[in-house]
């Protein structure tokens, strides 16, 4: 059976393409639709169908686009409501792709629509099941999500409606059938999924925990819901985009990939109160940068750490970016529903720098100098991993304020004693640098390389949590 998994490692996600006899099917697309188009014209297909496992919140999906472009029916699972045309399924209906079948299993509980697709190939043999968030490998989706949205439906709610449907439509299923998830490791989609981005329902069954046989309704809500971090704040933005629709992803890159000159940029950052996003690596940033303009760096998950730091998708955004990468730039934004890119720098930092433009930097050490003094002073190391990171091995006497709560926390950072910040290879520390500075720190250094180079020297380092007022 013609599968194919098409995986985007910035967002951990997996979109899926099936194809038989001049037609095709793509399940859960990104929002830059045109790579499926172009897949399913190289095989000579039409794509007939858009399925959609459920109402993402991780990111904005392309169905919409899809349709407009392909003509392509939107499918949803049971009980969704779309605020647009699209086909509601029944549980149990079957579709026709060519010679295959897909057949629609409704699983609530990631949240109520969830569905989970049945592949069925051309013998009429199961092949698989595409799962969205409903089972990933090692994992299952978790179920707070959808009461951000709907209030009523609570995380043990929605945990209870999940074993049931683990229990009575997925463990019953043939071992096996392919597991082909929405995501991998690194979304935040779940808490333990594996690096692994397929396997069989057998070996799931073996080994991921939400699967054990002997385990009861009561344990299973507990176990899920156990050390489940508070969501990002554009989750809900995305999802209610999902179901309301959204502008065509050309029009969105049409008004971003727009070059403005140094004055236009400045005239637009002052009139619009548009944050300046700085899309270049941490390094670059460092040595210069316009004031008062945010660090994420496009090389790393950039798309993930602008969905934790920028609390409003409608937030207009400025972009300075390593020239040529400004189209990547508007795109990863308007995956995760940052639409509003008002254009970028022309010529970048290099031509603010050259034109005489006031500009900034951050001190970056590295770990021989950051090991010196660690062992001859008392300054303050603040170290902005997660906390899963920091309780697993830390430095003695660091304090530990986790990137995504930075905000939370600024009232506690002092601003005149001087500290170090750290996180595990530099990319995160710079966001959380370029924030401060932003704010009116200046007397810190960032330490270049972070932990995974700190932990290499002559430093002492403990898997104690220590007492802190911070966390």
């Amino acid at each position: 059976m013609k599968v194919q998994q098409i995986y985007t490692g910035c967002l951990a996600h997996a979109a899926y393409y099936v194809e038989s006899k001049g037609e095709a099917a793509i399940f859960d697309p990104l929002r830059e639709v045109q790579p499926y188009i172009n897949r399913a014209t190289n095989d000579g297909a039409k794509i007939k169908y858009v399925f959609e496992t459920h109402f993402h919140a991780d990111f904005v999906s392309g169905h919409l686009n899809l349709k407009e472009k392909t003509g392509a029916t939107i499918v949803f699972g049971p009980t969704a409501k779309p605020g647009y045309d699209a086909l509601v399924a029944e549980d149990g209906q079957i579709f026709t792709v060519g010679d295959y079948k897909i057949k629609v299993i409704h699983t609530p509980g990631h949240t109520m629509e969830s569905t989970t697709y049945l592949l069925i190939d051309e013998n009429g043999e199961e092949h698989g099941i595409i799962t969205g968030d409903t089972l990933f490998i090692g994992d299952v989706g978790r179920p707070d999500l959808a009461q951000h949205v709907i209030s009523e439906l609570t995380e043990e709610k929605l945990a209870g409606h999940l074993y049931d449907s683990l229990r009575n439509k997925i463990m019953t299923l043939p071992d096996h059938l392919i597991v082909y998830p929405n995501h991998g490791a690194g979304s935040a989609c779940g808490k333990k999924m594996s690096d692994e981005t397929t396997d069989t329902l057998g070996h799931q069954k073996e080994t991921n925990y939400a699967l054990r046989a002997d385990m009861s309704k009561e344990e299973f809500i507990n176990e899920l819901l156990e050390g489940l971090t508070t969501p990002p704040s554009y989750f809900p933005q995305n999802v209610l985009l999902n179901i309301k629709g959204y502008e065509s992803i050309d029009t969105i890159l049409e008004r971003g990939v727009t070059g403005l000159s140094i004055e236009a940029f400045e005239t637009a950052a002052n009139e619009t109160d548009a944050l300046v996003l700085d899309t270049r690596e941490a390094e670059e940033f460092a040595k210069g940068y316009i004031p008062n303009s945010i660090n994420i760096g496009l090389k790393g998950s950039f798309a993930q750490w602008v969905g934790e730091m920028i609390l409003d998708v409608k937030q207009p955004i400025l972009l300075v970016t390593e020239p040529g990468t400004e189209e990547e730039a508007v795109t990863r934004l308007a995956r995760v529903g940052y639409d509003n890119t008002l254009g970028y720098l022309e010529g970048g930092f290099t031509k603010w720098k050259a034109n005489g433009k006031d500009f900034e930097t951050i001190e970056r050490i590295n770990a021989d100098t950051f090991e010196a003094a660690y062992n001859t002073e008392e300054n303050l190391v603040i170290d902005v991993r997660k906390k899963s990171e920091f309780d697993a091995e830390h430095l003695v006497g660091a304090v530990n304020v986790p990137l995504n709560r930075i905000n939370e926390y600024l009232a506690e950072i002092p601003k005149e004693k001087p500290f170090v910040l750290h996180c595990a290879g530099g990319y995160r520390s710079m966001i959380a640098a370029s924030i401060l500075k932003q704010r009116g720190w200046k007397n810190f250094v960032d330490v270049a390389g972070g932990f995974a180079e700190i932990k290499t020297k002559n430093v002492t380092l403990t898997d104690y949590v220590e007492p802190t007022t911070m966390l």
